[in-house]
């Protein structure tokens, strides 16, 4: 997880340069103050959450390029963050580096959106005898993710003021159990302080003419999570990914497809052949163990969406999953009691997870998240490319695995409007 996340730091300082760093900058610091929602019962009392947060933007309006002019001009940069989350002993303090991009919303001159995903370190983690009660954080090192609204209240000279409201969000990824994560609601006051340049009003650009253009990518990718929280199953082992896309680039910003996954995961392929409690003679799951690495296995669909910001893309996937049959074993495992021993009796009080709706909308849906760095820029259109890919991928929402990628992706020839 740390090797992943420091190659993920690394990469996400490409969102800040690999885009037009003649661009004016902006520094935006500002306080945020809110509420930690509680992340388990008997979840730690705290006196609310501050944090103080240092934005480091590029102005985008300045680029001549397409994406840059068909997002109208938004901002790039970098966000870091300091988190008290109210209760120093048993949530302790979090210290964030974040890509983020900020662009105005609803063709309003003074609201935005900013949404960023980078990671964070956690000083006070989960221990299962000094700190037993916050289960949301179980890794120093975790994945974070940020989505807020920002609306100008008034402008000073180069300096304008902002409030705004938004959800921040912190998870391992799956990658060690308990992951409950934590999610706070928060609201903001900020200053953005542009330099002369970013006052300015930008040059005016040829008019755009429409592109499209079909493209065919594939890619494998190679991720770790944990099954459960009993030893040795809250050890990372590898989870293998396999998937095809076609899909359309619009406008050379634009990137929407549909494709499909093969995922083989280790820790169901082991419990399985292990011949662990519940795959046992005359147990819940039993038929598992005729074809095991095929039962280790999912097999889903998916539909995906990215902006394409040059070498760098935000992608969002949704999906549904076909055959993943060893998710039942997961839940069983993690959705019953706190402790669920490694050997399960079969006459026993033991609760274990039941198969509510819950289950069955974790079970069917799946989703993708993250952040692709392509070694040619998506700024003019080229037959073949290529990208490294850092993700968090979910069952309905809830963190499943932490993957890096690598893909391949050949552009068909380019339409005019």
């Amino acid at each position: 997880m740390k090797k992943l996340l420091t190659a993920f730091f690394l990469l996400s300082l490409s969102l800040v340069y690999a885009q037009e760093t003649e661009s004016p900058i902006i520094l935006s610091p500002g306080i945020l103050g809110g509420i930690t929602a509680e992340a388990n019962e008997n979840f730690p009392e705290t006196d609310g959450q501050g944090s103080l947060v240092f934005n480091l933007l590029w102005d985008q309006k300045f680029n001549s390029q397409e994406w840059a002019r068909r997002l109208k001009g938004p901002r790039t940069g970098l966000s870091l963050a300091y988190t008290d989350f109210g209760n120093r002993d048993s949530l302790g303090s979090a210290f964030t580096v974040m890509p983020i991009i900020e662009f105005g919303a609803f063709k309003s001159k003074n609201l935005s959106i900013l949404v960023g995903m980078g990671g964070s370190y956690f000083n006070t983690i989960y221990d299962p005898i000094t700190n037993p009660n916050n289960q949301g954080i179980t890794t120093e090192l975790v994945w974070s993710f940020r989505a807020h609204f920002n609306y100008r209240l008034y402008s000073r000279g180069r300096v304008d003021w902002k409030a705004g409201i938004g959800y921040f969000h912190h998870s391992n990824g799956h990658t060690r159990l308990p992951n409950q994560g934590l999610n706070s609601f928060l609201l903001s006051v900020s200053a953005d302080i542009k330099s002369k340049k970013a006052m300015q009003e930008p040059v005016s650009f040829l008019a755009l003419e429409r592109s499209i253009y079909p493209y065919l990518s594939f890619r494998g990718g190679y991720g770790i999570n944990v099954l459960g929280k009993p030893e040795p199953f809250n050890d990372k082992k590898p989870v293998y990914t396999f998937a095809g896309e076609y899909g359309k680039v619009i406008n050379n910003t634009y990137k929407l497809g549909v494709g499909f996954y093969y995922r083989y995961y280790e820790h169901y392929f082991d419990y399985i052949n292990d011949n662990e409690s519940l795959v046992q003679d005359g147990r819940e799951f039993e038929s598992l163990r005729d074809a095991p690495v095929w039962n280790a296995s999912a097999l889903g669909v998916y539909g995906s969406g990215e902006i394409l910001l040059n070498h760098v893309g935000l992608e969002v996937q949704i999906g549904l999953n076909i055959h993943k049959p060893a998710y039942k074993i997961d839940w069983r495992l993690n959705q019953g009691w706190a402790f669920i021993p490694r050997e399960i009796p079969v006459d026993n009080n033991f609760v274990l997870g039941e198969f509510d709706t819950k289950f069955r909308v974790k079970h069917l849906v799946s989703s993708r998240m993250g952040m692709k760095y392509y070694l040619w820029g998506t700024k003019e259109h080229r037959r073949n490319n290529v990208y490294v890919g850092f993700h968090i991928n979910s069952n309905g929402g809830q963190a499943d695995f932490t993957d890096v990628s690598l893909g391949y992706v050949y552009n068909f020839d380019l339409k005019g409007s």
